[in-house]
């Protein structure tokens, strides 16, 4: 089976970097007229190139792709090229506007009171992270973590955070100098599985799909699921976080985006199963039970037109100052709860 990951890890990396060089209707269009010229591009993106991180293989990662395959960035005037990029990278990226805009957990929090200058401007979706032990692991609880090894895949992203969270809420210090516990990165999803399967480390913290793969599979038992979870059910997962300088310079540029993200997920909200078949279809996540995607899809609490045109941005709000609050009480943040929570949001109109 390790033989098996392997290979298909290596064949899966050469299709999304071919689905990478997929373009999207409006770009489609473009071709077909014969027009690839720079200036051509000009007049017809309003806002020209730009680069969003939505390459990491995550299911949760669907509001990007379908915004993306759907034309949706392209109707609001951007030439979006998808990248794979790391923690460290995006915030270089948030700082000097290269990139504009992201999707991330509370894991930056702690970044934006040290200076990464970016602001939340909207809520993405619900719960999408698991973590899994062998099916006979004596490890059933938060608090049988002390003293294990945690896998991750990158020291500081949104599964580390999850779980830092997770283990400080039970009294279990997340700090690698208190050696209660370790967290060990890997870079692909699939070499954390094996590691968990051959005793590397005792937990894996894991994106879906490849945690419920695995648990429909019975290669594992999910000890920890972020949707149902008592702390952070019903809260956001991941918001979106847009650049200050861009926000400043241009802010009608972050409505736009905006604006192709929500019409994205009211999409997806509509049509579960079509998503999945743009995802599976163009290799975004390596998943071919569509059954299982199409119930991870729905689960992750995509809204409703309806619902972006009542209390959402108040619920972006509430849950930004949640999560403020809850780092600040486990030492995660210095700032004063209430004035950090204010400066970090910021409602855009999205016309």
């Amino acid at each position: 089976m390790m033989k098996k990951n392997r290979f298909t890890a290596l064949i899966l990396a050469a299709v999304t970097a071919l689905a990478g060089c997929s373009v999207s209707s409006s770009d489609t269009a473009s071709e077909s007229s014969g027009s690839t010229s720079a200036e051509t591009k000009a007049q017809e993106y309003k806002y020209g190139s730009i680069d969003i991180p939505g390459k990491d293989g995550a299911l949760c990662g669907a509001p990007i792709y379908i915004a993306y395959e759907n034309g949706y960035f392209a109707d609001e005037g951007f030439d979006v090229n998808l990248i794979s990029t790391d923690f460290e990278a995006r915030k270089i990226g948030l700082n000097n506007g290269s990139i504009p805009i992201v999707n991330g957990d509370f894991q930056f929090f702690p970044s934006i009171e040290n200076g990464i200058d970016v602001k939340v401007v909207d809520g993405l979706h619900e719960g999408c992270i698991k973590f899994a032990v062998r099916p006979d692991s004596d490890i059933s609880t938060v608090e049988d973590l002390k003293g294990k090894k945690i896998g991750v895949d990158e020291i500081g992203g949104t599964p580390h955070q999850v779980a830092s969270l997770w283990l400080e809420n039970a009294g279990i210090s997340a700090d690698p100098s208190k050696n209660e516990v370790t967290f060990l990165p890997y870079s692909d999803g699939n070499l954390e599985f094996e590691a968990l399967a051959n005793g590397e480390i005792d937990v894996a913290a894991l994106w879906d799909p490849l945690g419920s793969i695995h648990e429909k599979a019975g290669d594992v038992r999910i000890i920890f699921d972020l949707g149902t979870d008592e702390y952070f059910a019903d809260h956001f997962c991941c918001f979106l976080y847009a650049s200050n300088k861009v926000l400043e310079e241009d802010p009608e540029k972050v409505a736009a985006l905006l604006r192709a993200y929500r019409r994205a997920q009211e999409w997806i909200y509509e049509n579960p199963e079509e998503s999945v078949d743009i995802i599976i279809n163009r290799n975004y996540a390596s998943i071919e039970d569509k059954e299982l995607a199409v119930e991870l899809v729905k689960g992750y609490g995509y809204p409703s037109a309806e619902e972006h045109s009542g209390e959402w941005d108040k619920h972006v709000e509430e849950d930004v100052k949640y999560f403020v609050d809850g780092l600040a009480k486990i030492g995660y943040l210095e700032s004063d709860p209430d004035d950090f929570a204010q400066k970090i949001y910021q409602k855009v109109d999205v016309g």
